[in-house]
């Protein structure tokens, strides 16, 4: 392990092993390093050739990172064409969060829970959906791309308050619909009543 201004490198001592019932003549593959908190801090790649059925290859992985890793995952980049869609299909955990805290967050229409909340998402195209009472709901598009990895975080900001908020003398507060304001009175609607 060497380090320079912040940025690590770091050889990691890697063993691969031809599990398929055919030689592997290409394949690469992505190397990501994570910290505790799961946010993704470097990255290297694996490539091999030619590997026998059964065949076991030992190498050296360099990668850099920018912080303490804990985790590491490693992701197909380019397969022998006999081997696509032999793997299940990837997925990237996602920490979606919202502007205030507490939404009600759709992925693709289902119901995911409650913002921060951590998702799985494949690649391509999805749709997040927010709400949260006393707020507008809002929509943002995610697009997962097929290099993405693990780690990265989406924050939405709902859009502003669905409802003016007065507060009196007496520091009471109300939230409703301000109608009219005048030297003496001021209408708000509340619950449909004026």
């Amino acid at each position: 392990m060497g380090s320079l201004g912040g940025q690590r490198s770091y050889t990691i001592d890697t063993t691969a092993e031809n599990l398929w019932g055919k030689k592997i003549p290409d394949a690469a593959f992505s190397l990501y390093l994570f910290d505790k908190n799961k946010t993704r801090i470097g990255e290297g790649w694996i490539s091999l050739s030619n590997i026998g059925v059964g065949e076991t290859v030992k190498f050296q992985v360099s990668v850099g990172t920018s912080g303490q890793p804990v985790a590491l995952e490693v992701v197909p980049r380019t397969l022998p064409r006999e081997l696509q869609g032999t793997l299940p299909p990837r997925t990237v955990s996602v920490t979606v969060n919202s502007i205030p805290q507490g939404a009600a967050l759709k992925l693709d229409g289902v119901d995911a829970g409650t913002t921060p909340k951590m998702v799985q998402v494949g690649v391509g195209k999805h749709m997040l959906e927010f709400s949260k009472e006393g707020f507008n709901a809002g929509r943002f598009p995610l697009e997962i791309g097929p290099d993405d990895a693990s780690g990265g975080s989406v924050s939405y900001e709902l859009g502003t308050s669905a409802h003016d908020t007065i507060e009196l003398r007496d520091g009471s507060v109300l939230s409703g619909d301000l109608e009219t304001v005048s030297a003496t009175e001021v209408v708000i609607r509340l619950g449909g009543n004026l």
